[in-house]
């Protein structure tokens, strides 16, 4: 009779596993070797305005293909403009539904309310660009931008920021587009890591006499800290990286007159999908990837910084255990 085999003899050979961690390897070294070849190429074709411009070209506003004079500075603020305005009204609204969804909604909600949130996600992004102006535009600038105008018109700096046209295009219009096209993907993902909580902790919470905001800021939160981070850059990479959405409905114009929110922009992505086809091969092109370089720089900063954030909180994690 033959003995069953032994813990040692039903594991894996030395080999499979050899060959999976070099094929684990390989796939790590891949995707470090495509980010460091899209560094390279963006570093060689935007040297021309490089050389030209270097670190000035960030704080020139000054953008005429006619005369070969480029700077990024309207581009770069338009986009973090938008972004900013994104994350301020989607970050709380995504928090909002997703504690709604997690520890509120009634069974039967749950499951056709976040298929319909997520459905947004798959809804193109021409088409936010396109309801934004023809929808969206006029009604922003009938029911919201002239009303402030009015309210607004003799106050130092408030004045200033609802100023300009009401055509119902500019940074806060395409801000609030952003917003609705990234909410359901921070929504989706603090849903998901609200509901990996153990039930135990929110229990026990419960039974201490915690209410339910007091449930989720001081148990949910501090265990799904990553994953709500994560969320939250996840829709930030998105609001940085679209494209036709904002190019719809930010008016494109290559000027910064004022600061203020309903004031025609620009932004790096629209600057790309307007005028990269068109481009000469010179310093336009260069110029043009040098933004691109830019935003790439951008994406890095940002993601730098959510790391950092994570870090500094378990840091103050354990120095309050």
């Amino acid at each position: 009779m033959t003995n069953p085999p032994s813990v040692n003899t039903v594991r894996r050979s030395p080999i499979a596993d050899r060959l999976f961690g070099w094929a684990a390897l390989g796939a790590a070294l891949l995707t470090l070797g495509l980010l460091i070849g899209i560094l390279v190429s963006l570093v060689i074709g935007a040297w021309p305005a490089i050389s030209k411009y270097g670190l000035g070209f960030l704080t020139s506003s000054v953008w005429d293909p006619v005369k070969n004079e480029y700077g990024g500075l309207v581009m770069i603020y338009g986009t973090l403009a938008t972004s900013f305005i994104a994350l301020l009204i989607a970050v709380p609204v995504s928090f909002g539904i997703a504690l709604f969804l997690t520890e509120l909604s009634p069974a039967w909600l749950k499951r056709p309310l976040g298929t319909a949130i997520e459905l947004l996600a798959a809804v193109p992004s021409i088409v936010y660009g396109m309801w934004g102006l023809l929808v969206f535009g006029p009604i922003l600038a009938t029911y919201v931008q002239q009303p402030l105008q009015s309210l607004f018109a003799d106050v130092p700096y408030l004045g200033a920021l609802v100023s300009g046209p009401p055509v119902g295009i500019g940074i806060l219009s395409a801000g609030i587009i952003l917003a609705i096209m990234i909410i359901p993907f921070i929504a989706s993902v603090m849903r998901d890591v609200f509901e990996v909580t153990p039930v135990l902790l929110k229990e026990s919470a419960y039974g201490l006499g915690a209410t339910t905001w007091e449930v989720v800021f001081k148990v949910v939160l501090p265990y799904t800290k990553a994953g709500v981070v994560g969320g939250i850059m996840l829709g930030l990479g998105r609001a940085l990286g679209e494209t036709m959405a904002v190019t719809f409905v930010i008016g494109n114009f290559n000027q910064l007159d004022s600061l203020s929110l309903f004031q025609a922009a620009n932004s790096i992505t629209s600057a790309l999908a307007n005028e990269f086809a068109e481009a000469a091969d010179g310093l336009h092109q260069a110029a043009l990837i040098y933004l691109g370089l830019v935003l790439f720089f951008i994406t890095f900063v940002v993601l730098s910084l959510s790391k950092l954030l994570l870090a500094q909180l378990r840091k103050n994690e354990g120095a309050k255990s």
